[in-house]
């Protein structure tokens, strides 16, 4: 055979050997095709339509088995209610941890490895956490969430409080999670800001069930009423009176409008409605000093508040006021009273009168 014929045939055998291994990646890659979409088409089935705009992310998918993960569905970040109950939270953060040279910016991004956590929780509690100062690591972030979680779950549980926060869910960022739990340390320790009411957000749970990845839409009620949330805590005479002989509401009115004038009428004052007269703080203050029988100096408030931060400063002076002639802490918050809250107003004045009503 000659040179030329020789190599001829060589390159008929080569075209020939390519072709067949062309043909083969062609058959595989078509293979794989084929069970990507039957895979596509499993899940298709198996998983429930979620919103559009929810991203699943691949370590969201990456579950154990019957394990599962929770994200903020996009929609929700958008909510104006949501995002002002976040910009509350922030803001009340920031003037706890003031002191601190703390600046909270995000709630998931600070808030994830503990440290502001413990600072706030110190801050409130007055309890001093035994927890290293800095940690870098993650192991270092869970164990110092684990001790401040563990703090803030003994203190709140007692008090019915669900616990919806964990150290694996705040440390992944759950956001959810984390204003779940800055709710009930805000509610808790009544912080003197004011929660929007009725915020639900909706969240996609992803579970893993036998393999396959399950999804649900679930709507989570992060605040209720501000009523509702205090009414968590213990209660007192007042609301089981209220719960209980509600048809008594005005026989209380009318006893606690007696009760006020007889010491108001010293000042040539007089009040006829309760929730409105007691709004701006002013009656409030000058009832103190009646009862306490001193003079409140005239530069401590505002005799003609106008705006709402100035009625908040009278009335919280008057609690203030009130803890210093050894009554507790009220429980109705001073914005509550501002905003002319009947109830939260009613409670500050029957806890005068239980305790002042053989005042002379």
């Amino acid at each position: 055979m000659s040179g030329t014929a020789s190599a001829t045939a060589k390159m008929k055998k080569d075209e020939s050997f390519l072709g067949k291994l062309g043909g083969t990646l062609a058959r595989r890659k078509k293979s794989k095709e084929v069970s990507d979409l039957h895979e596509e088409g499993r899940n298709a089935i198996n998983a429930p339509m979620l919103p559009s705009g929810t991203d699943i992310h691949p370590e969201d998918t990456m579950l154990e088995e019957n394990s599962e993960r929770i994200m903020l569905d996009p929609t929700s970040r958008e909510n104006l209610k949501f995002k002002d109950l976040l910009k509350v939270l922030i803001d009340w953060i920031n003037s706890e941890l003031e002191e601190e040279r703390i600046i909270v910016k995000d709630l998931e991004e600070d808030c994830y490895d503990g440290q502001v956590l413990q600072k706030l929780f110190e801050k409130l509690s007055g309890r001093k956490l035994n927890v290293a100062e800095v940690t870098q690591s993650e192991i270092g972030q869970k164990q110092k969430l684990q001790t401040v979680l563990e703090a803030v779950n003994e203190l709140l549980r007692p008090h019915g409080w669900s616990v919806e926060w964990s150290v694996d869910s705040v440390h992944s960022k759950n956001l959810v999670a984390i204003v779940y739990l800055l709710v009930a340390l805000a509610m808790h320790f009544q912080a003197p800001i004011r929660l929007p009411e009725h915020v639900s957000v909706q969240v996609v749970v992803v579970k893993k069930r036998e393999g396959i990845l399950q999804t649900a839409i679930v709507n989570k009620e992060l605040t209720s009423t501000t009523e509702m949330m205090l009414g968590r805590f213990e209660r007192d005479a007042f609301d089981t009176l209220l719960d209980h002989a509600p048809d008594k509401l005005n026989v209380v009115k009318t006893s606690l409008i007696t009760f006020v004038n007889k010491h108001l009428n010293k000042l040539n004052l007089e009040v006829t409605e309760l929730e409105s007269q007691f709004a701006d703080g002013v009656y409030l203050i000058l009832l103190m000093g009646l009862l306490e029988d001193y003079f409140v100096p005239l530069y401590n408030f505002f005799l003609t508040p106008e705006s709402f931060e100035q009625k908040v400063h009278n009335v919280a002076f008057a609690f203030e006021l009130m803890q210093d002639g050894g009554l507790k802490k009220p429980k109705a918050r001073p914005e509550d009273v501002v905003n002319l809250n009947l109830k939260s107003t009613l409670r500050v004045l029957y806890n005068l009168f239980t305790n002042y009503k053989n005042t002379e």
